[in-house]
């Protein structure tokens, strides 16, 4: 078949189905009509995708993720351009999409087809193949926007320790290999510290803490000021730790809700202490941030050390990741790497 402009495009894709009952298996592994995808200009062949928790909630049906069910989840895709009626992207261009409503209200990129607005692809940095930039996905990107807004503050590298809430997740493991890599004290938080230690001191953490070891003093609204920064991908009770041990005039990206949407803290860290509260939104982060992001996360060097905790998986292998991902069993990133689309054209 053919796009509007003249590209010849297979007739049919393979795409994960979220059937959104709650029921496992929670996706199914099924072949679609490439002229069923949305009325989007850009087509984009994709390559590779990655797992994230939202991908997870998404496919379980858990509510205010997906719009509609049955559809295809995946907020990450990086692949080729098949077709474009956007001036900014052409044929072969190799591009990076994530976020904005990818996975949510468009179909997503657990598929080898995606058709987007020309506004959310972002182009694929020089040296990389659409795979590594999978190793990232979300995660990463969220990751390295925390590390700018967090240098734009003011921190440097010998400002003093910063430290990484969910450190064993997608995010929190990029955060902690970003901030290695450009010479900061990463402090790694998580309740796995005891059997993710390793992995995370492999990544670059110069010190693991467990959740009770943050939490230690609570009762107080201020604690000792031991940090100078921090990147909290999980929100709810850690947040508020993190609020009340930073030092004067220090930093807080926040990125995350897995812990919950409550903050329950007091005014005391701003008030008293000048503690910025800085929020991460990668689902509608503009263009130009993204562009800085990705590359960034290509020029750091960090997906070497990201390599050894990377798993690959193909779509027929996904079903199994995404529930352990649903119970925080999985440490590090889960890749889906795709073959070209097997229809005809």
């Amino acid at each position: 078949m053919s796009d509007r402009d003249g590209a010849v495009l297979p007739h049919s894709y393979r795409a994960l189905i979220a059937l959104g009952d709650g029921e496992r298996p929670y996706v199914r592994l099924d072949r679609l009509a490439t002229s069923a995808l949305p009325d989007h200009p850009v087509t984009v062949r994709v390559e590779a995708s990655s797992l994230n928790y939202k991908d997870a909630l998404a496919a379980a049906g858990r509510p205010g993720v997906m719009r509609r069910y049955p559809g295809t989840p995946g907020i990450d895709a990086a692949g080729t351009v098949l077709a474009s009626r956007d001036e900014r992207w052409r044929p072969g261009d190799a591009v990076i999409v994530t976020s904005y409503d990818l996975g949510m209200g468009t179909p997503g990129g657990l598929a080898e087809l995606i058709r987007v607005p020309g506004d959310w692809p972002s182009a694929l940095p020089a040296g990389w193949q659409p795979a590594d930039a999978m190793a990232f996905g979300t995660a990463g990107l969220t990751a390295a926007l925390a590390l700018q807004r967090l240098r734009a503050h003011g921190l440097d590298p010998g400002a003093g320790p910063v430290a990484v809430t969910g450190a064993a997740g997608g995010v929190g493991s990029c955060a902690v290999a970003l901030l290695a890599q450009q010479g900061f004290e990463g402090i790694a938080v998580s309740g796995r510290s005891e059997t993710e230690a390793e992995r995370l001191r492999a990544l670059g953490a110069s010190a693991l803490w467990t959740r009770e070891q943050l939490a230690e003093g609570s009762e107080r609204p201020l604690r000792r000021a031991d940090l100078a920064a921090a990147v909290d991908a999980v929100g709810g009770e850690p947040l508020a730790h993190l609020l009340a041990r930073v030092r004067r005039d220090g930093v807080v990206a926040a990125a995350g809700t897995v812990a919950g949407a409550a903050l329950a803290t007091s005014v005391f860290p701003f008030v008293l202490r000048g503690v910025a509260l800085l929020g991460i939104d990668s689902a509608e982060a503009a263009s130009e941030a993204r562009a800085e992001a990705w590359q960034l996360l290509a020029e750091s060097g960090v997906l070497e050390r990201l390599r050894p905790s990377l798993h690959d998986v193909g779509l027929e292998e996904v079903e199994p990741w995404l529930a352990a991902l649903l119970e925080s069993r999985v440490a590090g990133r889960v890749r889906v790497v795709l073959p070209a689309p097997s229809s005809p054209v």
